[in-house]
């Protein structure tokens, strides 16, 4: 079976999501599918901290949940970013808002990309 991608040419600043990082976001990916159900949400969001230690989530990975750091997520956690968009709208943090935190941008500069000429 061939390679299915050229390690040697990395993107600079992108995390490919490949079988490590699957084996390494197992937890924190779990845990973000679980927002699909409507009462996990409600318990996430009625105390977090109960939410997180019933998954056994390593301390890392609750800080990063706690600093809504979701670069932090995908890049030390092995979270798959359609995992942590369950997170994000779990938290009142859309696609605008995360997608502004992973470019290293405020949310108003991101947002003024968006009418930019050529912005996709």
């Amino acid at each position: 079976m061939a390679a299915q991608r050229d390690k040697s040419r990395t993107i600079p600043g992108t995390t490919v999501f490949d079988g490590a990082e699957s084996r390494k976001g197992y937890r924190i990916n779990k845990f973000a599918m679980s927002f699909t159900k409507p009462e996990n949400r409600t318990a996430f969001t009625a105390d977090e901290e109960a939410y997180m230690e019933s998954w056994s989530l390593s301390d890392p990975e609750r800080q990063f949940l706690r600093d809504r750091d979701y670069r932090g997520l995908i890049e030390e956690c092995g979270g798959n970013i359609y995992m942590i968009m369950k997170l994000g709208t779990c938290t009142g943090h859309g696609l605008y808002h995360v997608g502004a935190q992973l470019r290293g941008q405020t949310f108003e500069e991101f947002m003024a990309t968006r009418t930019a000429s050529g912005a996709r």
